[in-house]
């Protein structure tokens, strides 16, 4: 197992060189979005409206953080579970989404998507939501403000702690 510090501007051309276990630090910019907000994406595509962000290149997390207490970027941002995303993520990722961030198993067809696409899953740890919104710099609020804390934010990491959880080959950490 080896350990990266990628930005997420380079990353699909890091992508091939990661492998189930290793540690990624990664920095630069994320979308939050969790299963309400991919279903107004998807009610988006379907109407050929524009997206709140470019799906080509972009890194997903599947969280939805707190209220930010004052002094802070953003208040506690924990991954949520990634299988409720299970249903969006393939076509997502045809799209040419390049990474999502959540916790938890995925199903054959999300994986079976991101070795297609060359792409990687990772997964940040779980109850240490606070701990990890100290890697996270700026919030912005950008799509569906309605939804509260699942309304879609841009994000900017700096060097988040991060787990390869399946890998572009389709190795996959739940299975070892």
């Amino acid at each position: 197992m080896k350990t990266f510090y990628l930005n997420t501007e380079n990353l699909r051309n890091e992508v091939k060189n990661l492998s189930v276990g290793d540690k990624v630090y990664l920095s630069g910019t994320v979308y939050t979005s969790r299963d309400a907000a991919h279903q107004r994406i998807f009610d988006l595509i379907e109407k050929h409206m524009p997206l709140p962000y470019p799906i080509y290149d972009s890194v997903v997390y599947y969280a939805g953080p707190t209220p930010t207490p004052k002094g802070l970027a953003i208040g506690s941002c924990g991954p949520t579970t990634s299988g409720r995303m299970d249903s969006f993520s393939p076509k997502l990722l045809d799209m040419g989404q390049i990474c999502m961030i959540g916790k938890g198993e995925r199903n054959n067809d999300v994986i079976d998507a991101i070795v297609r696409n060359k792409a990687i899953y990772l997964c940040a740890i779980g109850g240490c939501g606070a701990l990890a919104s100290r890697c996270i710099t700026n919030c912005e609020v950008i799509a569906f403000e309605d939804l509260g804390c699942e309304s879609i934010k841009k994000l900017t990491f700096k060097d988040f702690p991060l787990t390869v959880a399946i890998d572009s080959k389709g190795n996959n950490i739940f299975e070892r």
